[in-house]
């Protein structure tokens, strides 16, 4: 696996306890690329993704993420297999009894971060980057909808991840809203993170085109640009 590899797998097999959902699969993910994963409710998509950030084993196949081999990382080891990645979640999961830069706070506190300055200026660096330095003061339920999954963008790049795996992160916006967190994974995509994003929503991906994944009969399949 080479330096710029992010994901790695080879004829993976993905299991929801005993039932196998997925089988043979596949998946390269470089440095700075950009990948759909589409399917329908049920194929496999969530569950692939919780395989590559160690909630599900992998049981059979060989699995490489962020440097870490998913066929022998240990419980203890999860914690920091996911300060290499960014996980992005259609409802945000913000922390709702406390602020933006909260929030943000809780999970460097969580991850080990110590010096307040350096913390203070993470959180500044990324609201910066998305669009949001000036709410950091802001409650959740003060926000938009948009409002809240920058702040969960926000939040995934905290600890510079070489990954960001987003699960229907424009799942409950509206289309000019979708457009603009598309619009900003883009950039984070171009300035090196691999993304690797579920989605349903084929009107983002023939306005945003990029190599598409598909889940379907219990295999992924690499589909051509636009050719859904």
């Amino acid at each position: 696996m080479s330096n710029s590899t992010i994901i790695e797998l080879q004829n993976a097999s993905v299991f929801q306890q005993d039932h196998l959902v997925l089988s043979e699969v596949d998946l390269t993910l470089k440095k700075g690329e950009f990948r759909y994963l589409i399917g329908q409710t049920g194929s496999g998509k969530s569950s692939l993704l919780k395989t590559l950030y160690g909630d599900l084993p992998l049981r059979n196949g060989k699995g490489n993420v962020c440097g870490f081999d998913l066929n022998k990382l240990r419980d203890k080891e999860i914690p920091f297999l996911r300060r290499k990645m960014g996980i992005v979640f259609q409802d945000f999961q913000l922390l709702t009894d406390r602020s933006v830069a909260d929030n943000l706070l809780f999970v460097l506190r969580a991850t080990g971060w110590k010096d307040k300055k350096k913390m203070a200026a993470k959180i500044n660096e990324v609201l910066e980057k998305v669009g949001m330095a000036t709410k950091g003061f802001k409650m959740p339920h003060q926000l938009s909808g948009g409002e809240q999954q920058r702040v969960a963008i926000a939040r995934s790049l905290l600890n510079d991840p070489d990954l960001i795996l987003a699960d229907e992160p424009t799942g409950n916006l509206d289309p000019s809203t979708s457009e603009e967190i598309m619009i900003l994974l883009k950039q984070i995509s171009d300035n090196g993170k691999a993304i690797l994003m579920a989605t349903h929503d084929y009107s983002i991906i023939l306005k945003f085109p990029s190599e598409t994944l598909k889940c379907e009969g219990g295999k992924v399949f690499s589909t051509v640009q636009n050719s859904l």
